[in-house]
């Protein structure tokens, strides 16, 4: 029997998603948007394409939870993406109501399912997810880690003109502008990064523009679009979580998980890298942080636990 994929919100990540998820066969594909038209629409446009692309799993649109129950992984891209010049920050208020919907949506529908969350502000909302669903935390993640050093590779890929298939890296905190690239543990090729610095490969100067890119990829997009946000990267991000559970590929993602001591860090969700199999987020992987990486992590718990005191004013339930 397929295993079954509930995406609650039918936008542009919502739609990109369904179209991964159907040609890689992980799953039945289900797009739930209060606009059914919308979801129905993508998913009869998506699975037309069926005949082409040789897939064989079903797509159905709808408006109505009852269609999600005994979902085995949940993706959520619901909520109002952000316009230019508005911080994630704004997004708060309106997508804090719109999650607690989904939240008590799921806990009612699919209560066992590994829930991967994609709206913003990524950190803040997966934590009030977690509380509105009650599901337990190991079961619900947000993507954002893997994105991030999606956009990171590339930006190094470009400046060194080399295949983004030789660096290995990746991006820790929360999903905002203190996010936390880590030059010091890039490879590239096996090698340290640091030798590309001092063979001038890359100097010191584009190094740090690139981080500072990274932390601002979203909002660069967001600008060139001028109407909506990112879509594409931020699905193929998705789809990886949901397959290395879905096929117990226990890979190392940097995803936004519940730290419950790791890192210093007590009843909070932040970026760091997990091992993500059948049951859930089954490992936090704690890295050893020098000096100047524990600051810029620290910095970045902050500004999450600043939004998500602004969160609790909003909603005192989440106190």
């Amino acid at each position: 029997m397929r295993k079954k994929i509930s995406l609650i919100g039918a936008g542009q990540i919502g739609g990109t998603l369904a179209h991964l998820i159907a040609i890689k066969e992980l799953a039945d594909v289900v797009l739930f948007d209060i606009s059914a038209g919308i979801a129905k629409g993508k998913a009869l446009d998506i699975a037309q394409s069926s005949g082409v692309e040789g897939f064989d799993v079903d797509l159905t649109g709808t408006d109505s939870y009852e269609d999600t129950k005994n979902s085995d992984v949940i993706i959520i891209t619901a909520g109002v993406p952000r316009k230019p010049g508005m911080s994630r920050d704004d997004l708060l208020g309106t997508n804090l109501k719109i999650i607690k919907e989904v939240g008590l949506g799921i806990k009612k529908t699919s209560p066992n399912a590994f829930v991967i969350c994609i709206t913003n502000p990524l950190d803040v909302i997966v934590m009030a997810l977690q509380k509105y669903s009650n599901l337990p935390t190991n079961k619900v993640v947000g993507m954002a880690g893997i994105l991030d050093t999606s956009r990171f590779k590339y930006f190094l890929a470009k400046e060194l003109n080399i295949s983004i298939k030789e660096i290995d890296t990746l991006v820790l905190g929360g999903h905002g502008d203190f996010m936390v690239p880590m030059p010091n543990r890039t490879t590239i090729g096996k090698k340290p990064l640091k030798e590309f610095i001092s063979q001038k490969k890359i100097s010191t100067e584009n190094l740090e523009n690139i981080v500072d890119r990274t932390r601002k990829g979203g909002a660069e997009i967001i600008k060139l679009l001028e109407k909506g946000s990112a879509f594409y990267a931020p699905a193929s991000s998705g789809v990886e979580m949901a397959e290395s559970y879905l096929k117990n590929q226990k890979k190392v993602l940097p995803c936004a998980a519940f730290l419950n001591g790791e890192y210093g860090v007590k009843n909070l969700y932040a970026g760091v890298p997990v091992v993500i199999g059948e049951k859930g987020v089954e490992k936090i992987v704690e890295l050893k942080l020098d000096n100047e990486e524990k600051k810029y992590f620290n910095k970045s718990i902050e500004a999450v636990n600043e939004l998500f005191n602004a969160a609790k004013n909003i909603d005192p339930s989440l106190k």
